[in-house]
């Protein structure tokens, strides 16, 4: 995948005199899904509406499937299509009739257009709700049906805004699949998400984007491993003491403060290398109270490159203590 069929640059937006996009530049390659992974208000969704030109481009150049951003929206609305964060079907209208509407409103001939709504019915597994009404599906059907309404044109790239967002976790799982099964199809995907297992499961390559800028890059094993081998997590009973132990110990890369504890990324094993970091911490006459030995994962990434964690509960809560 070396073809970028997304090529931003310099990009900026601001709403008055709030900077919500902060002069970021990217490209997608062809055929991989792509993700923008930050917290609500970090700038995910400006981005979006200004690739699918929803929102003016104010700064920057874009480049969508071939077509320049300021030269010819037309040509990029006709190669995209968009999931949007919030539902946005006619509850009164089947299935089918929001699938042929769309079709028809793309000018799609009547034989092409009845094919591929039943292709798509077919996919996202909703050929027995053909003529229900949308005010009669569940939640995760009516987002099923609205990937495969943006994917009726057969678009060269779709985007999705929060596509799981509110949907329960066995049904965030089975719209993963859907969305692989349409990546294998050869549409490139677009997603936003402050979902950390949706990113990092459901990505080829992820940005993380904090405060209207793009901080790091990258597949998600590379961002992970930028962070070392192992992390450990530790509570004690004096906590300033137990880091200052751990900063002057060469076999821990760095350590920082969580809310409940210490978070110390280590060189090498961590599973032979705590029991000693343990030892020196005893022999400091300070208890440990919690620890917990894991391997990096997206929310140790977020944390790392921004500083905080994305939601309120972090990871500490899944230590185990120490009686």
């Amino acid at each position: 995948m070396n073809e970028p069929v997304i090529s931003v640059a310099n990009l900026s937006y601001r709403y008055g005199t709030f900077t919500a996009v902060d002069a970021i530049s990217f490209q997608v390659q062809k055929g991989e899904i792509f993700a923008f992974l930050g917290p609500n208000g970090a700038g995910k969704s400006t981005v979006i509406n200004v690739l699918i030109t929803l929102l003016a481009l104010q700064e920057g150049s874009v480049i969508v499937a071939g077509h320049d951003l300021q030269r010819d929206p037309a040509g990029v609305r006709e190669a995209i299509g968009i999931v949007f964060q919030e539902i946005t079907l006619d509850r009164d209208m089947t299935a089918w009739e929001i699938l042929e509407f769309h079709g028809r409103l793309y000018a799609l001939p009547k034989e092409e257009r009845r094919k591929r709504i039943d292709e798509l019915l077919a996919l996202v597994e909703l050929e027995g709700k053909r003529d229900a009404y949308v005010k009669e599906l569940s939640g995760g059907m009516k987002r099923r049906l609205e990937i495969a309404r943006g994917l009726m044109t057969r678009p060269k790239v779709l985007f999705l805004d929060e596509p799981t967002l509110g949907l329960d976790p066995q049904t965030r799982i089975r719209m993963w699949e859907y969305l692989r099964d349409v990546n294998r199809e050869g549409t490139t995907i677009f997603l936003t998400t402050h979902y950390m297992d949706e990113a990092d499961q459901l990505s080829n390559r992820i940005s993380i984007i904090d405060h209207g800028r793009i901080i790091a890059t990258g597949k998600p094993w590379e961002l992970k491993n930028a962070l070392g081998e192992d992390i450990i997590y530790l509570e004690t009973a004096d906590n300033d003491a137990a880091m200052q132990i751990l900063d002057g110990d060469e076999r821990v890369r760095s350590v920082r403060r969580t809310k409940r504890g210490l978070l110390a990324m280590v060189h090498g094993d961590g599973t032979q290398l705590l029991p000693a970091l343990l030892d020196g911490i005893h022999d400091a006459g300070l208890k440990v109270t919690a620890v917990n030995l894991k391997k990096p994962s997206m929310d140790d990434v977020f944390v790392h490159f921004t500083g905080r964690e994305l939601r309120e509960e972090g990871p500490a809560r899944h230590m185990v203590r120490r009686r």
